[in-house]
């Protein structure tokens, strides 16, 4: 079972991370650092398998990753998962980023989070692998991006509704209305 995936920079800056066990705030930051200082330190000529930090779980839990120019994608895996298939499975979701930003950049990971999570829920729900098959995560964030789309223009109506009531002068029309007299009360009853 996938345990964490942390995406961060060549500085360790986090850029995106996805905890699939509780842990504390603290506890995250912490095994965030760490990771970090195990990855970083390594050769890009090395293997990128490593034993689990202290943190997060030690000899039952491995650390796989990848480094792209200036990310590190990093999935926090128990003994049970293939090593091979996560860097496959790291490949595929680096190339679906790259399919659905246009060539990914680290600022792509900063400014559309919400499109980058939905990305990895499409791979990757609840530790669990979903989908490997590029074609339709990228088919299923089309059609979220179309329903976006449509969906703005139906946000956007009441700000149109209003200008168009603003501009209508509607409080000099309510005034010159013309209402007759009703008639009394008393005088019904006469």
């Amino acid at each position: 079972m996938i345990k964490a995936i942390l995406i961060f920079n060549n500085h360790g800056k986090p850029r995106l991370t996805k905890f699939y066990m509780h842990y504390a705030e603290d506890e995250q930051q912490q095994v965030i650092r760490e990771t970090f200082q195990l990855v970083s330190k390594r050769d890009d000529n090395v293997c990128n398998f490593l034993e689990g930090g202290t943190l997060i779980g030690g000899q039952d839990y491995r650390l796989i990753y990848r480094h792209y120019a200036t990310l590190y994608f990093v999935f926090c895996v128990d003994s049970s998962e293939s090593e091979l298939g996560i860097l496959d499975l790291i490949q595929v979701f680096v190339e679906t980023l790259d399919k659905c930003f246009e060539n990914v950049c680290e600022l792509d990971l900063i400014f559309h989070m919400d499109r980058v999570h939905f990305i990895l829920n499409e791979l990757v729900m609840g530790g669990m692998v979903l989908e490997t098959n590029m074609n339709e995560i990228v088919a299923r964030f089309e059609e979220q991006q179309k329903l976006q789309k449509s969906e703005s223009g139906f946000s956007a109506m009441p700000n149109r509704a209003v200008s168009t009531v603003r501009d209508m002068n509607l409080s000099q029309k309510l005034r010159d209305i013309k209402i007759p007299d009703m008639p009394s009360f008393s005088s019904l009853y006469q």
